[in-house]
C-alpha cells in the first residue's frame, strides 16, 4: 500500500504497557507501510509523575492523555496510542480518534498472592474471589470494580492500588495485598496471563467503557496521516466504542463515575450492558439493550437515559458532591 506520508513519530506514555501497545501499532504500520520510517517518543503525563496520591483524589480531566494530546496538537507528534478509556469523551478542538483496533477480551482479573491455582483450563469449580478469606485485603484503584465488587463481597477490605502493571503485581507479591483485579488486556499484553486465578464474567463485573481497545489519535486537519491510520481501524471494534462512550458521554461523567459498559456483536446486532452504582455497592443499576450495526450511537445513548429512569440518576445525584471536588478515575 502506498502513503503520502514518508516519516510517522507516534506519541506515548513510558509504561511498559503503554510502550506495548505503540510498538504494536508500530509494527502494523510498517507492515501495512513498509516505506515510512515510524519513531516512537516517550512522554511523561500528569497520572505517571504522581503515584503517591489516591486517583480518587486527583482533580482534572485527561490524566494519562493531556501531555500527549498537547505535543498533538504542537505538531511536535503525528500520532498517540492510547488506551481508549483512558481517552475522555469530549476530545480538545482540533483532535480526533482516527482508528480503533481489534478489541482484546475486556474483562477484569484476580491475581491472588498466594494461590493462582484456578487458572486451570475446565477448571470452573471453585471461583477464587468468592474463596477469599473473610477481610483479604483486595487492591485496585477503580471505584467501578469496588462497587461491584462490594455488591457480591462487603466482607472484603478493598485498598488503594497504584502504579504500572508490574508494579501492582511486584506490590502484590511482596504481601501488601491478599488479591489484585486488573484488566485482562494489560495482563495478557505484558505476559502476566499465567498468574491469572480468575476472569470475571464481562457482563457481571461490568469493564470500563472501552476496556481493551487501543485507539490512535492524530489531529482533525491532518489528512494523509488520518488515511494512513486508517488502515488499521476494526469496524467492530469502532462500532463498540461509539456505543460505549455515547453511553458514557450521556451520562456526563466522563472517567469520573462508577459506570461499566460492555458490547458484543452477534449476527449484525449490537448489544449493549450497562451498570451505574453507587459507591457502596449496595445500589447496582444494570440493564441492555440490542440493536442494528447502524445504531450504535441511539443505543448508547438510549441505555445510559433507561438506567437514569431506573434509579441511576439518584445515584449520580449523590455522587456529585464528591465529582465537584475531585475525579474518579475507573483505572
Amino acid at each position: 500500500m502506498n502513503s503520502n506520508k514518508s516519516k510517522l513519530i507516534i506519541g506515548t506514555r513510558s509504561s511498559k504497557l503503554a510502550l506495548w501497545q505503540t510498538n504494536f501499532v508500530k509494527e502494523n504500520l510498517e507492515k501495512f507501510f513498509p516505506d515510512i520510517e515510524v519513531t516512537i517518543k516517550e512522554i511523561k503525563t500528569k497520572g505517571d509523575q504522581i503515584t503517591d496520591i489516591s486517583l480518587s483524589k486527583i482533580e482534572g480531566k485527561g490524566f494519562f492523555t493531556k501531555e500527549i494530546e498537547d505535543a498533538l496538537l504542537n505538531n511536535e507528534i503525528d500520532l498517540a496510542v492510547h488506551s481508549l478509556k483512558d481517552l475522555p469523551t469530549k476530545l480538545p478542538g482540533g483532535l480526533k480518534i482516527s482508528a480503533v483496533l481489534n478489541r482484546e477480551d475486556p474483562c477484569d482479573v484476580l491475581i491472588l498472592r498466594n494461590e493462582p491455582a484456578y487458572r486451570r483450563i475446565g477448571e470452573t469449580a471453585k471461583r477464587a474471589f468468592n474463596n477469599l478469606k473473610e477481610g483479604s485485603k483486595v487492591g485496585t484503584s477503580s471505584l467501578r470494580r469496588i462497587s461491584q465488587l462490594k455488591a457480591i463481597r462487603d466482607d472484603l477490605e478493598y485498598l488503594e492500588l497504584r502504579g504500572n502493571v508490574d508494579t501492582r503485581i511486584r506490590k502484590l507479591q511482596e504481601g501488601q495485598y491478599d488479591a489484585i483485579v486488573l484488566a485482562y488486556a494489560g495482563v495478557k499484553r505484558l505476559g502476566f496471563e499465567n498468574l491469572i486465578s480468575e476472569k470475571f464474567n464481562p457482563k457481571e463485573i461490568l469493564p470500563a467503557v472501552c476496556q481493551g481497545i487501543l485507539a490512535i489519535e492524530s489531529r482533525e486537519n491532518d489528512n494523509d496521516t488520518e488515511s494512513t491510520i486508517m488502515k488499521l481501524n476494526d469496524e467492530k471494534a469502532y462500532l463498540i466504542s461509539i456505543a460505549e462512550r455515547e453511553f458514557l458521554s450521556t451520562l456526563q461523567g466522563g472517567c469520573q463515575i462508577p459506570v461499566g459498559a460492555y458490547s458484543e456483536i452477534i449476527e449484525n446486532k449490537i448489544t449493549l450492558y450497562g451498570v451505574i452504582a453507587s459507591l457502596d455497592g449496595k445500589k447496582i443499576i444494570r440493564d441492555k439493550i440490542t440493536g442494528n450495526l447502524n445504531e450504535a450511537k441511539e443505543i448508547g445513548i438510549k441505555l445510559a437515559q433507561m438506567l437514569l429512569q431506573n434509579g441511576g440518576r439518584k445515584i449520580l445525584e449523590n455522587i456529585m458532591p464528591i465529582r465537584q471536588n475531585t475525579s474518579l478515575f475507573n483505572v
